[in-house]
């Protein structure tokens, strides 16, 4: 384990929320361009990393990044990890990760837009339709957990999903 003295500590409030059926919403409309939501099955461990990056990089997504290549490649070819990847005009625009290991219960570990992306009505339609895709798993719950380091429009987006918070706490991030 890392010391921690030799880290930097970022402060943060996380918000845990969850939905206990498929949601009942209105649908957002489909954004303009060439849209595609697509599952990868067990993709390359240098394109998960330019996702995650990419899109967690300005949000402090560290987790992920302390994985072994090994460690990841594991983790990625688990058949109850789902990577869904929406493209616009044929480039990665997003990323929508669920964890099925503890069913019933689906997570939703990672969400987010790569930032040449963001501001262009895509977050929503994309978590709406990544949500549906969710729920066509034999799921009870689906949980996601949002923090003041995300997004400022993240929690607001997910409770607009359907999601409703149930608690918060504070914790923090360490980077080395």
């Amino acid at each position: 384990m890392r010391d921690r003295a030799n880290t930097k500590r970022i402060p943060t409030v996380v918000t845990f929320l969850d939905m206990k059926a498929r949601p009942d919403i209105v649908p957002p409309p489909l954004p303009s361009g060439k849209i595609a939501i697509l599952r990868t099955a067990a993709p390359p461990i240098h394109f998960y990393r330019y996702l995650y990056d990419t899109i967690g990089r300005a949000h402090y997504w560290v987790d992920r990044k302390k994985l072994s290549d090994g460690e990841l490649s594991a983790l990625l070819q688990d058949p109850n990890l789902f990577l869904y990847v929406l493209y616009v005009d044929g480039c990665p625009a997003g990323m929508a990760e669920f964890d099925f290991r503890p069913m019933p219960t689906g997570q939703l570990a990672y969400f987010g837009l790569v930032p040449d992306y963001i501001g262009r009505g895509l977050g929503h339609y994309f978590l709406f339709q990544s949500v549906l895709l969710a729920w066509d798993r034999p799921i009870n719950k689906l949980k996601v957990n949002t923090c003041t380091l995300d997004h400022p429009r993240a929690l607001p987006l997910y409770q607009r999903a359907g999601f409703i918070p149930y608690a918060r706490e504070e914790r923090y991030v360490f980077l080395p």
